[in-house]
């Protein structure tokens, strides 16, 4: 698969997205990710079944379709999926969902239900809207012509004052539909982003104990020594690089380095800080421009990666264990960040550098039992 240009992708400049930012915005473009993958095959079903149609696939769509987030940040404009009916005709769909059920106004983007046309907006055609309310199991389908007829276009103030269609919660109730088949789809989706922000905190972990490292040079005279001999010296170097958004000189030099260490059983907390490393070097490089011998090691060692984590889950209690140095909560904080990093560059290196690995076709995938995991980390 090769990178292609799309003019409707919106990107903020790559210059103002610093490490703590960039790492944020990847975690608010997973969760929306998750969501979509997750529900996509209820909404596949519930589209044959309103259509009254066999025939019809769904899938995502747009500048997110394969990658999660954008390299440079930003988001897309385009529709969340597109569904294929009798193979012919293309339906397009938007996907909002809320986790809040006191909504006076359910808000729709003005861009994403009409186009300006001189003075008038005209709906867009061929698009519906699939909205959900996740607490009480009901959702809706709606066309763009019955959100410019029943709402009226004002300011939203969470999203900064911008304009939207409004639609009143009276007239929003009357279209929505009770399905409880919906609960385990959203049990899934709620106990992946219960891990995601679980496993998202070990980047503050790390933080802070590299600034108090740091602080005891005032506070008690102490050296701090980096000599990148070690995983954890290297890995160090590469975190606080990427926190002053600089990149390497020898960027390919570095990644064989990172490489070199996977040929060693390493326990999850090792494995979490060469992940860290391997993905700020990995992201450094150019579209198209691993070399072939470089791409064949990262295909290999990450297979060795996902093999080792796994080897090290922990059926009966849903935890992960590699050493008695660490408690089982934090070792499982290390193999859920190493995944959600693993799985992340193996889409990219298909996307860009048409890497032979299997594609990640639902976020933590990787993750044998993500419910029961996000209910023990929730029960600690």
């Amino acid at each position: 698969m090769s990178k292609k240009k799309n003019a409707k992708l919106v990107y903020a400049q790559s210059s103002d997205i610093k490490a703590r930012t960039y790492i944020e915005y990847r975690k608010d473009m997973k969760k929306k990710a998750i969501a979509e993958l997750e529900i996509k095959e209820w909404l596949e079903d519930k589209l044959k079944e309103k259509l009254e149609k066999k025939n019809i696939f769904v899938e995502k769509y747009g500048g997110d379709k394969f990658l999660w987030f954008l390299r440079e940040g930003g988001v897309t404009r385009e529709p969340d999926f597109v569904a294929h009916i009798n193979n012919k005709k293309k339906l397009f769909i938007e996907f909002q969902y809320a986790n809040k059920e006191d909504l006076q106004f359910f808000d729709f983007k003005l861009s994403k239900v009409s186009k300006k046309t001189k003075d008038e907006r005209i709906p867009h055609e061929n698009k519906i809207f699939l909205y959900i309310l996740k607490n009480s199991l009901r959702y809706a389908f709606i066309t763009p012509e019955w959100i410019v007829e029943h709402g009226k276009i004002g300011v939203v103030p969470a999203w900064g004052s911008r304009q939207a269609y409004r639609v009143p919660k009276e007239d929003f109730e009357k279209i929505l539909k009770k399905d409880e088949s919906l609960k385990p789809f959203f049990k899934t989706i709620d106990a992946k982003i219960t891990i995601l922000d679980f496993q998202h905190h070990l980047i503050s972990i790390w933080e802070d104990k590299l600034s108090k490292e740091l602080q005891k040079v005032i506070d008690e005279g102490k050296l701090v020594k980096i000599t990148p001999k070690t995983l954890e010296e290297f890995f160090k170097v590469c975190f606080i690089l990427d926190h002053l958004d600089k990149i390497p000189e020898n960027i390919k030099l570095w990644l064989v380095y990172i490489l070199s260490y996977v040929n060693e059983k390493l326990p999850l907390r090792d494995i979490a800080m060469l992940t860290y490393s391997l993905d700020f070097l990995y992201a450094k490089i150019p579209p198209g421009q691993m070399e072939s011998n470089g791409l064949k090691e990262l295909e290999e060692k990450i297979k060795k990666l996902i093999s080792l984590i796994n080897s090290y889950y922990d059926n009966k209690e849903g935890l992960y264990k590699s050493s008695i140095k660490e408690s089982p909560l934090e070792e499982t904080r290390f193999a859920l960040f190493s995944i959600n990093l693993i799985e992340d560059i193996i889409q990219d290196a298909i996307y860009y550098h048409n890497a032979k690995l299997d594609p990640i076709t639902k976020i933590y995938q990787n993750v044998k039992d993500p419910i029961k995991v996000a209910e023990i980390i929730t029960s600690q």
